[in-house]
């Protein structure tokens, strides 16, 4: 993406078609979309499970689309600790910070109060295209092919008194 944005300023699309993700690499994902210069465009192809739902919402606002089919899923971030009583405390309030990141986007990017965030992200919640939509995940629901041209065939006809 960087090396794209290095050398062009046209949109980049991210698509995705994801069962779940890593923490760090999704937030390292995260941060470079927020870096670039050229606008960047997501689209949902079916799924975006835990952490790629994140990634959907992350888009250019106005840019961010899902498949009409297709299913979200936001769930507390989690995580395993194991050691000592120490360690395994230090990592505990590590996920906190990263959870608490992770809102904040989140309610930046879908305008949801972070509040809302903080409710609807204590167990797992299902979004559906319109859902996802209303929630602000999305912006708008991709329809077929064959769907727009025959909008686009009803235009052309509406002009000449056919409809």
């Amino acid at each position: 993406m960087l090396y794209l944005d290095s050398i062009d300023s046209k949109k980049l699309v991210v698509n995705v078609y994801i069962p779940s993700g890593d923490t760090t690499p999704t937030l390292a994902l995260y941060d470079t979309m927020q870096y670039l210069r050229c606008p960047v465009a997501t689209r949902c192809l079916g799924y975006a499970f835990d952490l790629a739902t994140f990634i959907v919402a992350a888009g250019d606002k106005g840019d961010r689309s899902a498949m009409p089919y297709s299913r979200f899923i936001l769930r507390p971030i989690s995580g395993a600790a194991r050691g000592q009583a120490d360690t395994v405390q230090i990592e505990a309030n590590e996920l906190l910070k990263v959870r608490d990141y992770l809102h904040k986007e989140l309610a930046k990017q879908t305008g949801q109060p972070i509040e809302q965030i903080y409710k609807d992200l204590k167990r797992l919640k299902w979004f559906t295209s319109p859902e996802a939509l209303e929630y602000g995940i999305i912006d708008r629901i991709i329809k077929p092919d064959s769907q727009v041209a025959d909008e686009d065939e009803d235009e052309e006809l509406e002009g000449k008194g056919l409809f």
